[in-house]
């Protein structure tokens, strides 16, 4: 059998105010090629289909127009997941329907789930789609209060297959979730701390045969070859620059994997970071690909008029513009303060600047008002 396995379209994302809906066509026309030439048995997506709860009609347009042509034209299976992006019910919507067309999409967490079950020569193959989840919803799905954190909640869900499935036979995992020692980039947004730790141990999954991931934008292996991020469709921000953005293609025989190959995407318009002088700038040799999205990182002390409006006239996709700081002790100072400040949760952050501007640390009373909001606000965001 043969896979192929994607993850992070956000479609509809927009980065620095520029929509990337096109660019997402262009990679999205580039996948189904890819497609024509594999002939795969199967293709996974691993969430985070839309980059909001409620996409923009282009995003809905481009993505009903990719599903029909990968079932219609080629009359592959596809099997989907709801990310933290994605709100479960609006693409839950259907699903029951869409699974006698071959478009399997679960975005809801329920007991007893049944897996999908494929089959090849050898025999079948079973697809376990677990969209992404809070530990409050597992722990409500399986009546168990202690599942506090995703790694209390990703042990259920694994306890709950081998307990019902034999782990002899194949099995996939199809999930959307932080596995630690995976590396991450500034455009994923951080999985949800309330109520615990969002990270899982990837040898969790030692007994399935495949774990297909999403989530994470570089495409990477975790701990062994077999548990695997497929990485996200295009870059979405500049520290993804050195990312090489491909699908993964996977083939299957009786004992499990025999071969993981990823098959490159090549966008229209890459992400690229270039510095140097300003006059140097303007003569346009700063990098190959004039119409790429540009940071820039200006060299000169003294002041420039317009330089952003110059600029552009050379290279008219800069997203970013800054001034380099040839003595960087403070800017990594700087980094060093934002690095502390992206490992806190969402309650942290708040109190820390409820400190800052108050002068005071923050009542347990009003610390307990702000985590009840922001958990009603990460309901609505997905749609709950």
């Amino acid at each position: 059998m043969k896979l192929l396995h994607t993850a992070d379209w956000h479609l509809g994302k927009i980065v620095h105010n520029v929509h990337m809906t096109e660019d997402q066509r262009s990679m999205l026309e580039q996948f189904v090629n890819i497609v024509e030439e594999e002939q795969p048995d199967a293709i996974i997506i691993a969430g985070d289909l839309y980059d909001r709860s409620i996409p923009p009609k282009q995003a809905v347009e481009l993505l009903n127009d990719t599903l029909t042509t990968l079932i219609n034209d080629f009359n592959i299976p596809v099997l989907a997941i709801s990310g933290n992006h994605d709100s479960p019910d609006r693409l839950q919507f259907g699903a029951e329907l869409f699974k006698r067309q071959g478009l399997f999409l679960d975005s809801k967490l329920k007991k007893d789930r049944e897996p999908v079950t494929l089959h090849d020569s050898y025999g079948p193959v079973h697809f376990h789609l677990i969209p992404y989840v809070e530990p409050a919803e597992v722990a409500y799905v399986f009546e168990d209060p202690s599942i506090k954190s995703h790694q209390e909640a990703a042990v259920k869900l694994i306890e709950d297959i081998q307990e019902r499935f034999s782990m002899d036979e194949r099995h996939i995992w199809i999930g959307h979730a932080f596995l630690a020692g995976g590396m991450e980039s500034e455009s994923e947004e951080r999985l949800s701390m309330i109520g615990g730790s969002p990270y899982i141990d990837a040898h969790l999954f030692k007994d399935f045969t495949y774990v297909a991931l999403g989530h994470l934008h570089q495409p990477q292996r975790v701990t062994k070859e077999t548990i695997r991020y497929s990485g996200s469709l295009l870059k979405y921000s500049f520290s993804e620059a050195n990312h090489k953005k491909s699908v993964t293609a996977i083939e299957m025989e009786e004992s499990g994997v025999s071969s993981i190959e990823k098959v490159a995407l090549q966008p229209e318009r890459d992400f690229e970071i270039v510095e140097g002088y300003f006059e140097d700038l303007l003569q346009g040799e700063a990098t190959n690909q004039p119409t790429n999205y540009l940071h820039v990182r200006l060299l000169d002390d003294g002041q420039l008029i317009d330089p952003m409006g110059k600029l552009r006239k050379v290279y008219p996709n800069i997203l970013y513009l800054e001034r380099k700081r040839i003595h960087s002790s403070t800017r990594l100072d700087q980094l060093e303060k934002v690095k502390q400040r992206q490992k806190r949760s969402h309650e942290e952050l708040f109190a820390s600047f409820y400190e800052d501007i108050k002068g005071t640390e923050i009542s347990e009373y009003r610390n307990q008002i702000v985590k009840e909001a922001i958990q009603t606000i990460k309901d609505k965001e997905r749609g709950k």
